[in-house]
């Protein structure tokens, strides 16, 4: 038996990137899904499981930071499943800037999206998860904000680390009503969204950008989005039945290092 065979997920951000990554490996593991993006792009993804793996999914257009949306996508999969077991709340954005030049826009944007968007999603989904006795929630931080940073992300690194404490805090409060909540702590994958922050950072020569970044990883590269899935799936699976308020970097070592210089080999 398939480890998330007979769950339900919901998971945000799924068209490209690490969302398409942990959709893909929910679906190869059974998953009943419904796949979440703001871009019509999603029901492509859905499209491609369904075929690879003959996976029951379901697709909902719409805006992570908009609450009303979200009761809506997550009230559709109960009515399309029965329940909802897991949320994979995936869904973020980066947009960087010098601090002294970010506009009021860009820091909206980034509190709307990646911390909002993340509250708005767990309330729709933990009444559903009480009354079907439990579920798992993964949410997806990031090493940026609570273990290091670059400069001009400071919107982005304040709202990844905020969502280290929204987990601690949400795992003590339903520990005991068996709804487990974790998070995630990515370094760089190679997604549409580190392209662009690489396209931000040297317009002239991105790509220089992304072999620095994986030169700078011990394990020498950039994670696959598939790898991140298979986190989340771990978490939400009942594998990971005793770990709550946990933190599971994912950066191949990147945060290790002291020094890029120092040391034998």
């Amino acid at each position: 038996m398939a480890k998330l065979e007979n769950k339900v997920a919901l998971i945000t951000g799924a068209a490209a990137g690490l969302g398409e990554g942990i959709a893909t490996v929910y679906a190869k593991y059974g998953a009943k899904l419904c796949l979440v993006d703001i871009s019509e792009e999603v029901e492509k993804t859905a499209e491609r499981l369904r075929k690879e793996y003959n996976a029951e999914i379901i697709t909902f257009v719409g805006d992570v930071s908009d609450k009303e949306q979200m009761k809506n996508a997550v009230a559709q999969t109960v009515e399309k499943f029965g329940e909802i077991n897991i949320l994979c709340c995936n869904a973020g954005i980066c947009r960087l800037a010098p601090f002294e030049e970010m506009s009021d826009e860009i820091l909206d944007l980034h509190i709307n999206v990646n911390i909002k968007g993340v509250w708005y999603t767990c309330q729709a989904a933990i009444p559903y998860m009480l009354k079907n006795g439990g579920g798992s929630i993964v949410i997806a931080s990031s090493v940026t904000g609570d273990m290091v940073a670059d400069a001009g992300e400071a919107a982005y690194a304040m709202s990844k680390a905020a969502l280290v404490g929204l987990t601690k805090c949400l795992a003590v409060e339903y520990a005991d009503r068996n709804i487990r909540v974790n998070c995630t702590q990515l370094g760089y994958a190679r997604t549409p969204m580190v392209e662009k922050m690489a396209l931000e950072s040297n317009p002239e020569d991105p790509e220089s950008v992304i072999k620095d970044i994986a030169r700078a990883v011990p394990m020498k590269r950039l994670a696959k989005p598939t790898e991140v899935g298979e986190l989340f799936a771990f978490l939400g699976s009942d594998e990971s039945s005793y770990i709550t308020g946990s933190q599971f970097v994912i950066d191949g070592g990147s945060t290790l290092p002291e020094t890029m210089s120092m040391g034998t080999k």
